[in-house]
């Protein structure tokens, strides 16, 4: 896989994207992108289509960066294209968390001092957890 910088202007969302994105979690996203920088490239068609990657984009717009990184993936069919989309998206829910080693590694960043909102829990689910 290569990395490419390409122009935001360039990049054409999926008309028919299910996933959505709420301000808040766009937020999110610019935070995490200012944070960590953008460790996450932008997935392509091969034709300037987004495939995975919608709020990254809006992201980085929103932050006013001109190029963001993607990896082109044109060898899919359009079936593939579009199950990846939504599968790319439906795959990560599926997961689930270790509880007592998540509590204790957001303890040990609350503890020395890091901004564990950019990690994207809400108050409640801290609060939940005793952090």
């Amino acid at each position: 896989m290569i990395i490419v910088n390409k122009s935001v202007t360039e990049l054409i969302p999926y008309a028919r994207n299910s996933r959505t994105h709420s301000d808040e979690q766009v937020s999110q996203i610019m935070a995490s992108i200012k944070e960590f920088g953008f460790t996450n490239p932008i997935l392509t068609d091969g034709k300037d289509g987004i495939i995975a990657g919608h709020g990254r984009l809006m992201a980085a717009q929103r932050l006013g960066i001109n190029e963001v990184p993607t990896i082109e993936l044109s060898h899919h069919t359009e079936a593939q294209k579009k199950a990846y989309i939504i599968a790319d998206n439906k795959l990560a829910l599926n997961s689930g968390w270790d509880e007592d080693m998540l509590k204790i590694e957001l303890q040990e960043l609350y503890d020395i001092g890091y901004d564990i909102d950019l990690i994207g829990f809400t108050d409640e689910e801290l609060e939940d957890m005793d952090i």
